[in-house]
């Protein structure tokens, strides 16, 4: 039996599952059955189409999702889903978002793969039969660690893979949640779903329907990005893109017997056409095209002065492709109709169909068809998250600290990397008498993608503390932005941050553990306001997610005449360097600074794994080194906690030895599982090598919350110089210089037998109690009136 394909991403995770010997790239595919070669079947004894989905998980990939979801299982039955996440959106979300859908249509027997932990060796051949999904074939190596060549073309924060990560701010908040080639081709292109937009009437028609679950899912997505659109002009310029091309291909595959493909929803014809992969002239050798920089040519069959042997655009400011006029030369990517060799015969949808017996402005075929599909009672979600409870509510915990007297004000900026996560579960547990932790500033330009904000948030909720607020900051390291178009950037530095395994995927989860948090009714949203320079007011503007500095300026504001702050940061400097810039020094009493590496001899190596001529720099300096510049160029005062301390006190044994004698309170047993699974990764998988780098983090929590006789920390002060630019191999690496160095506290000892028994003991203290334990607790709190014990 055939299995169709539905696929509206790169082609990349195609070439993984078929292992297709090419190398191309398309936008907005549906592979099918070859129609001409079908005998008709008889309806009453036909097996259902075996559907797999491949999708980088966008707004417009859900929507064409639940379209295939609503289909008769006796004709489509979805088989799987493939998340390519070198898109728009990051793997870790995606699948969660996906997972979250499928739990609301009763379809947990979907499975769901994301991207694929092998590799691709320099003379092409494979590592593995996992390869592909998080890099484009061309720059795939032999891990999940690479560049952004193409991708750099896509926003991160606003606009981007944030707000797609996210959808918007709804997903957490609408969704329940749960715990867990040789082939003829249809093409789809943007010329054929940019004649059906996303008009008013349509969006007005599906505002008053929806009668399902999904269909007010859908609605209250477009009517967000409606709201939050660059300009007035959404109706004509947002069109129905992948969900109109999920109707072409189930149209193409309900019409393949007997009348070669006739499509009700848009006008068909074949055409010849193939892929620019390169530019020309073509056999040039500049070092721009990685396959012809190695032997990986013969394996995929190109030819040394073929059309896939030119130059390949590096990136969104590559010299070669720009040229005086102001327009590109490049066509990376372009599909375009061609005679020769290079030809491939493909039935391409040119402009979707209009029913001209139908009168009124709904007289494309598709939008009718998408609204009777999306209300449908049958295949109907079962709930949301506020249906799925009966008693479900969304409550703020503010505490009252009344007369209480306050102890030192800090601020914590974090990457969001599990250690930053025990580090704030420290913080939080100590009586506000010691430490009074007024904001947390998130710095996305580390381990975890911005919309890893959200379990801040549940962290918070779950301590009770959803008074403090919680900024975001930029999401490019300085210098990185593109300066025509701030919105997109390079990878310089975050590149060295694997996507997959040990990376991104499980950063942003939290290693799975996520979803065992209570929810915050805080997240992130895309609401915004005129106030903040917006086009317009949404409907919620005073829920917009605040930045950095903006936190920043309300923290010290409020501050008394004369009191000053502190700042633990445990992560890259980007969002303290740009605190600096706005002359925000004069503020802060005390920099705690977790990360670099000072290094003593040849041995005394650093932890950058994944950049193997960087022998001796730290991640926390290499990520955003102009801004470590910045910090290091400034008057403050640095406390540095280097990484030969962290790596004292990273011994998962001891620390886990610790946690097991101690009090079994919520956050207590929460740190010791994180914590077990990522020493079991540790050891069972090469992946996962570096898991005792996030246990070290935690020690600057624990350093400046303490006095200096309780663990016995000793600082010495030094003179720092730092390798903020030049060779990559060099870059993030500081060495002593008494003449021209930053003057800087380095942390040279501690006792760690206490350091362990001190973070155990905080967590497992009674005091500054969790006020919901978990996700299962707010659960049986949601699931039985209010008065009732739970």
């Amino acid at each position: 039996m055939s299995v169709f394909i539905i696929t509206w991403t790169k082609i990349s995770n195609m070439v993984r599952i078929l292992r297709l010997q090419v190398v191309v790239v398309v936008v907005l595919i549906t592979v099918v059955a070859d129609l001409k070669q079908r005998r008709p079947v008889d309806a009453a004894t036909a097996r259902p189409r075996r559907i797999l989905m491949d999708t980088d998980a966008n707004m417009d990939d859900v929507f064409a999702l639940f379209y295939v979801l609503k289909q008769n299982r006796s004709e489509f039955d979805l088989q799987a889903i493939t998340i390519s996440v070198n898109g728009w959106s990051d793997g870790g979300h995606a699948v969660d978002h996906l997972y979250d859908i499928l739990f609301m249509m009763d379809r947990d027997d979907v499975p769901v793969g994301v991207g694929g932990e092998c590799g691709i060796t320099p003379n092409g051949s494979f590592t593995g039969p996992e390869v592909g999904g998080y890099l484009p074939l061309i720059d795939q190596g032999i891990s999940t660690v690479g560049g952004c060549r193409y991708r750099q073309a896509i926003p991160v924060g606003s606009k981007g893979r944030l707000d797609v990560d996210t959808n918007l701010g709804l997903r957490k908040g609408f969704l329940p949640q749960v715990i867990h080639s040789g082939i003829p081709v249809t093409l789809i292109p943007l010329d054929a779903t940019n004649t059906i937009p996303v008009s008013k009437d349509f969006l007005k028609a599906l505002e008053q329907n929806q009668n399902t679950y999904e269909a007010q899912y859908c609605f209250k997505s477009l009517k967000l990005a409606h709201d939050t659109w660059y300009n007035d002009r959404f109706h004509e310029t947002y069109f129905m893109w992948d969900y109109f091309m999920v109707g072409v291909a189930i149209s193409t595959m309900q019409n393949s017997n007997g009348n070669l493909g006739e499509n009700e929803f848009s006008q068909m014809e074949y055409m010849n056409i193939t892929v620019v992969t390169s530019n020309k002239p073509y056999g040039i050798s500049d070092g721009s095209n990685p396959f012809f920089c190695s032997q990986a040519f013969t394996e995929f069959h190109l030819q040394k002065n073929g059309v896939h042997s030119g130059h390949v655009q590096t990136g969104m400011l590559d010299p070669f492709c720009l040229v005086h006029n102001g327009k590109g030369r490049c066509e990376d990517g372009y599909t375009k109709e061609v005679t020769g060799p290079e030809a491939v015969q493909v039935r391409v949808a040119t402009k979707a169909k209009q029913d001209s017996s139908v009168d009124g402005l709904l007289n494309i075929t598709f939008y009718r068809s998408f609204l009777s599909v999306i209300n449908s009672p049958e295949q109907s979600g079962r709930f949301s998250i506020a249906t799925q409870f009966p008693y479900y509510e969304e409550v703020m915990f503010r505490p009252d600290f009344g007369t209480r007297k306050l102890g030192r004000p800090v601020i914590f900026d974090m990457d969001m990397s599990p250690g930053d996560f025990l580090a704030l579960f420290y913080l939080l547990k100590l009586p506000v008498e010691v430490i009074d932790l007024k904001g947390i500033l998130v710095t996305p330009t580390g381990w975890a993608n911005a919309a890893t904000i959200n379990i801040i948030y549940d962290v918070l909720h779950m301590m009770g503390r959803d008074d403090i607020p919680v900024g975001l900051g930029d999401a490019f390291a300085i210098g990185e932005t593109n300066p025509f178009f701030p919105a997109i950037g390079g990878c310089k530095y975050s590149q060295a941050i694997p996507y997959g395994s040990g990376g991104f995927l499980d950063s942003d989860t939290l290693y799975g553990f996520a979803r065992y948090l209570p929810r915050s009714p805080r997240r992130y949203t895309a609401e915004n306001s005129v106030k903040f320079g917006a086009p317009r007011d949404t409907d919620h503007p005073e829920l917009r997610q605040p930045l950095s500095l903006e936190v920043w300026r309300a923290i010290t504001e409020s501050m008394k005449p004369g009191y000053k702050i502190n700042i633990l940061t445990n992560g890259p400097l980007t969002t303290l360097a740009k605190i600096i810039q706005q002359n925000g020094s004069s503020m802060i009493q005390d920099v705690y600074i977790v990360g670099g590496h000072i290094r003593r001899d040849s041995k005394d190596k650093g932890n950058i794994f994944t950049v193997p001529g960087n022998k001796y720099g730290e991640f926390n300096m290499f990520l955003d080194p102009s801004a470590t510049k910045t910090v290091f160029n400034s008057e403050l005062d640095i406390k540095l906690v280097p990484l030969d301390i962290q790596r004292r006190v990273s011994s998962f044994r001891k620390i886990l030895e610790k946690l097991q004698l101690t009090n079994k309170t919520p956050e207590a047993a929460f740190a010791s599982h994180l914590l077990s699974r990522l020493w079991h990764l540790q050891q069972k998988h090469h992946r996962y090598h570096h898991m005792d780098m996030f246990l070290g983090e935690v020690i600057g929590a624990v350093v400046f919350a303490q006095n200096h006789s309780l663990l016995n920390q000793t600082f010495q002060s030094e003179s720092l110089k730092l390798q903020a630019s030049g060779e990559i191999s060099r870059v993030g690496q500081i060495g002593i210089d008494r003449r021209r160095g930053k003057s800087a506290k380095i942390l040279k000892s501690i006792d760690s037998v206490k350091y362990y028994e001190h973070f155990a003991s905080v967590l497992g203290d009674h005091k500054q109690p969790t006020l919901i334990g978990s996700f299962d607790e707010q659960k049986r709190i949601w699931g039985r009136p209010h008065n009732d014990p739970v």
